[in-house]
């Protein structure tokens, strides 16, 4: 998934002033490769109970005798099976409550694949805030994500206990861990304030060539994992996968307040510290493409409006492990979302894709 660039001979100057080229580069081909995974191996959908089906979902159908509306929702990119099991109280909450509905997850490799099946409609809705600020002219926001209460979450930047980072200037000569090239709390903040800090960033996210430190980029789990094992000398991750490895008195009392994760903390071991904790940071928006012209629409985002925590209770199963990612959706707007695209706009990263 890295892209190296082919002019390795060049001077550090010169490719710092390419950086940015390269960094668009990797977007756009990482998001060509995406849609093809998305049509293909990473495909299937899911039933009630969570198991794969065969069938392929290329978007929305109506089908004939009963007029079901069968959608398909893009997950966000992790491991397929976790976090098609971690929405499957969602799934069954809406199909229970729309009774001609039927909805199919489907998860991408990466973020980049995510906007070029939405305008193939392959799917019709997301839920992270990236393809939103690419193409907020293409998506309708239906609403930002609430969980336990909070409608934020953190960015976290990890070490292992006794390891000498205690800064992110400290990263410099280090390994680092990274999420989702294009991930908000698993890449983009971590790098914004290594790049603050005064270190090279070169061609990151995905590359770190020119850079002041060693990256990796792969997935939230890997990330931290990476860590625990040696892999790396720090990761970044989000509250709801670090903050189970971080005891709750080690928690500051903003995120006490904010991170609807707090009861988790400490459940996980090995016990892991924290350098640097993000600003609240709101949590993914819920959206729709544009070009799905359905009554179906505003019926699901009346549904997601009306959940709450004790509704999305009744569905999670006897074997559901952990807390709900999304309970229900309160209102939002781009302005919500300026911290993000600051960042964004700060790492020259250009999230527009040809058409």
């Amino acid at each position: 998934m890295v892209k190296n660039t082919t002019e390795k001979s060049r001077a550090k100057d010169s490719k710092q002033m390419q950086s940015g080229a390269t960094r668009r580069g990797f977007i756009a081909s990482a998001g060509a490769a995406g849609v093809a995974a998305l049509a293909g191996c990473m495909g299937g959908t899911n039933s009630g109970s969570g198991s794969e089906s065969g069938s392929e979902s290329q978007g929305a159908t109506t089908g004939s005798a009963n007029q079901q509306t069968e959608i398909t929702i893009l997950l966000t990119p992790e491991n397929p099976t976790e976090v098609k099991k971690d929405y499957m109280p969602m799934k069954k909450y809406l199909e229970d409550q729309i009774s001609d509905l039927k909805v199919n997850y489907r998860v991408p490799l990466d973020y980049s694949a995510i906007l070029p099946a939405l305008k193939s409609e392959q799917a019709e809705m997301g839920m992270d805030d990236i393809t939103l600020i690419a193409a907020s002219d293409k998506m309708d926001v239906m609403g930002t994500a609430v969980t336990g209460g909070t409608a934020f979450y953190y960015s976290m930047m990890m070490k292992k206990p006794g390891n000498d980072i205690s800064t992110p200037a400290d990263v410099e000569g280090k390994t680092m861990a990274f999420a989702d090239p294009l991930s908000t709390s698993g890449s983009i903040y971590a790098l914004y304030e290594l790049k603050n800090a005064g270190l090279e960033i070169g061609e990151a996210p995905g590359s770190d060539e020119g850079a002041d430190f060693q990256g990796s980029w792969s997935n939230h789990k890997a990330a931290i994992e990476q860590l625990i094992n040696d892999k790396a000398d720090a990761c970044t991750t989000w509250g709801g996968n670090g903050v189970p490895y971080v005891p709750k008195g080690d928690l500051p009392s903003e995120v006490k307040e904010k991170s609807a994760y707090v009861d988790e903390a400490g459940s996980k071991s090995p016990e892991l510290d924290v350098f640097l904790w993000s600003e609240p940071i709101p949590k993914q928006p819920f959206y729709t493409r544009k070009t799905w012209d359905d009554p179906m629409r505003d019926t699901i985002k009346k549904t997601l409006h009306e959940a709450t925590d004790s509704k999305m209770e009744q569905y999670k199963g006897d074997d559901y492990d952990g807390a709900l990612p999304f309970t229900t959706l309160q209102d939002t707007t781009m302005d919500d979302y300026q911290p993000i695209i600051k960042r964004v706009n700060e790492l020259g990263i250009d999230l527009t894709q040809d058409e």
